[in-house]
């Protein structure tokens, strides 16, 4: 008589993609109902460090983490947490786990940082007895499928969209359900920490688990969305979706945006112009930044996108440094969103523009050092995005507006906050001054010879300006003399 055949054992890895719902990997994996599935995760605390992330990320990370380990249970599917200290470790350990377990395929979705990808890469070429399935789930698209008439990756933000948009309606952006159950419910034991973390409070715009993600995401598409265009660039008033924790970390999939956006907001992709255009064109960028870091990968060697940019002579004024981080410029919009940052994990889009911009452009500090100090803050950081975001500001990215764009940090603190009613939230000591001067205290102060427990400008914006044009000059010629 013949032996039975042993079981299937499918392994899914989860990393970014802490959710039951839309999962590819986790629909794979679930697909064969003869197979049992298992599920893992690896906290990399040395790794972590090493690219900056944020210690109220990492607490996030773990809120979702024990929230996706009760839903798999549900399901009848172990999730097993394990401890390495980097990449190497962990993958060495899973190895080791797969032979362990006997198990026969392994599924994961794919992650674009090249420290990610060179993980992934080792893992296909030295796991011959494993078979590996790995898929595109992070993004609506995988990089590389938009391409230019060269075959090359668009270098711009708008041919991009307009090449991506068409792209992305013959591919589709359906979304999956989430698998049956396979058994059983599982009974958990203690609610013991599944990794080492600082256990950080994030507040009520950050509650746990994909259902508290997908509720946010039906009301945002219901309510806020009707106004986004109008108000996405205030900062006082809550304009913005608050979905980008979720999508870093991957509780929610960009699939679920855009069909939930679709659902609520049918016309979405009729009218450029259109409130729901204008949200769904912010995932886009989402897709352009990751697009990029697949294509350039120096990006993710920290080198700048144009190469002229790296004879800039940045300032070393450590001083100046630390008054940005602390928002204490004496240019109360930098310091009001520098301070919502430090308190609560989270920056308004606008207002990272505008701070990234007074490091970089106002006090010639090199970006890279803003860079990494929003990612240590970041609840909702992301390396592409971030990165993206730096380099666009600093006028080192791609883009199509010129270097000498500098923004003005009085007059966009006018046009974004003209009553103050942001900066006084979050910079106290200026409750009391008038709107007139909400933007510039000090003359207020000098005219009514009263004092203010408020810093005094750390630069005069004019003559930075001069000094960082000047800056940016000379290196563009250096690059030019070294050429020729």
């Amino acid at each position: 008589m013949a032996e039975p055949t042993a079981k299937k054992r499918h392994l899914v890895w989860f990393r970014h993609d802490l959710r039951v719902t839309d999962n590819k990997a986790l629909t794979a994996a679930c697909t064969d109902p003869d197979a049992e599935v298992l599920a893992i995760f690896i906290a990399t605390p040395a790794q972590w460090q090493a690219h900056h992330l944020a210690e109220r990320q990492i607490s996030f990370i773990h809120q979702n983490l024990s929230a996706l380990r009760y839903k798999l249970a549900t399901l009848g599917i172990p999730l097993v947490c394990h401890t390495s200290t980097d990449f190497k470790a962990s993958t060495d350990w899973l190895v080791q786990f797969c032979q362990q377990q006997n198990i026969s395929t392994l599924f994961f979705n794919r992650q674009y940082e090249l420290n990610e990808q060179l993980r992934d890469q080792w893992l296909q070429q030295h796991c011959h007895q494993l078979v590996i399935e790995a898929f595109d789930d992070f993004l609506l698209l995988p990089p590389g499928a938009v391409r230019n008439q060269k075959g090359e990756m668009y270098q711009v933000y708008t041919p991009f969209r307009r090449a991506f948009l068409p792209q992305l309606q013959q591919h589709g952006y359906s979304s999956y359900p989430a698998p049956t159950p396979r058994g059983e419910p599982l009974n958990l034991e203690s609610d013991k920490p599944l990794f080492a973390h600082q256990n950080i409070d994030l507040g009520p715009n950050y509650p746990a688990g994909e259902k508290a993600a997908l509720q946010k995401l039906r009301h945002f598409c219901q309510q806020n969305v009707k106004q986004y265009a109008q108000q996405r660039d205030i900062p006082s008033v809550e304009g913005t979706s608050r979905l980008s924790a979720y999508l870093a970390i991957g509780v929610l999939s960009p699939r679920q945006c855009i069909n939930r956006l679709l659902l609520e907001n049918p016309n979405t992709f009729d009218s450029s112009d259109g409130d729901a255009f204008s949200w769904l064109n912010e995932l886009i960028w989402r897709e352009f930044y990751h697009h990029l870091i697949v294509a350039f990968p120096d990006l993710c060697r920290n080198k700048p996108f144009i190469a002229w940019t790296k004879n800039l002579a940045w300032s070393s004024d450590s001083t100046h440094l630390l008054a940005w981080q602390q928002g204490k410029t004496g240019y109360p919009i930098v310091d009001a969103a520098m301070r919502q940052m430090n308190t609560t994990g989270w920056m308004h889009n606008r207002l990272r523009m505008i701070s990234a911009s007074f490091l970089v452009k106002d006090l010639l500090i090199n970006w890279r050092e803003g860079e990494e100090y929003f990612m240590r803050q970041l609840v909702d950081g992301n390396f592409a995005a971030n990165n993206g975001g730096w380099q666009w500001s600093a006028s080192t990215g791609t883009d199509a507006s010129p270097w000498f764009r500098i923004f003005n940090p009085t007059t966009q603190g006018k046009k974004f906050d003209p009553q103050g009613k942001f900066i006084r939230q979050w910079i106290p000591e200026l409750q009391r001054v008038p709107d007139k001067y909400i933007h510039t205290p000090h003359e207020w102060a000098d005219s009514q010879k009263v004092i203010l427990d408020y810093p005094q400008p750390i630069v005069d914006h004019s003559e930075a300006r001069k000094i960082t044009l000047e800056a940016f000059e000379r290196a563009k010629n250096q690059q030019f003399h070294d050429e020729n």
